[in-house]
């Protein structure tokens, strides 16, 4: 299973699609680890640099329909390849939820009220959150301050994070 810890990158924005994740102009790269650069690169967010707003983050906090636009396994691997493994947001993209999923990642929704919170309270300090997959619950921590926060997982995306992706589950259980 994979880390599901690390450092907060706030993406204060709705509807983030899958080619500001990663742009269609490198699907064809013929591997996961080509991706890595160019995460986020035609995205648009006041402040954020790709360049240097990814460096040492873990976890991803963002508003709603993240992942949305086109269908592809190329967003979760370009975020994987950037040791993100978790992504927080109020909703996702229903392909892109499952995705993470099959990936062996985590897309964990929070009510709009719980999301606001964060952002409010954590969104311009160095945050480390760190998700106890068992009890399904996130731990939110500053300088000054923290938090814990529960989330629900069906039970199917849950052994299917467990086995570390689709793959996995597939070749244990068939």
């Amino acid at each position: 299973m994979k880390i599901f810890e690390g450092e907060i990158l706030f993406l204060d924005r709705s509807d983030i699609n899958t080619d500001e994740i990663i742009p269609a102009k490198y699907l064809t790269d013929v591997s996961r680890e080509a991706l890595k650069p160019y995460l986020f690169e035609e995205l648009n967010l006041n402040g954020f640099d790709h360049k240097k707003s990814l460096t040492g983050k873990g976890v991803i906090i963002t508003r709603k329909n993240f992942g949305c636009g086109s269908s592809r396994e190329h967003a979760l691997w370009a975020l994987e390849q950037n040791n993100i493994n978790v992504v927080i947001a109020e909703s996702f993209a229903r392909i892109f939820r499952q995705n993470s999923f099959n990936c062996g990642m985590l897309a964990i929704e929070l009510p709009s009220d719980k999301i606001e919170m964060l952002f409010f309270k954590y969104a311009n300090k160095k945050t480390i959150a760190n998700v106890n997959f068992e009890k399904e619950e996130v731990t939110f921590c500053s300088e000054n301050n923290s938090d814990v926060l529960k989330f629900k997982l069906g039970e199917f995306d849950k052994a299917v994070v467990s086995a570390g992706g689709w793959i996995n589950y597939a070749n244990k259980k068939y």
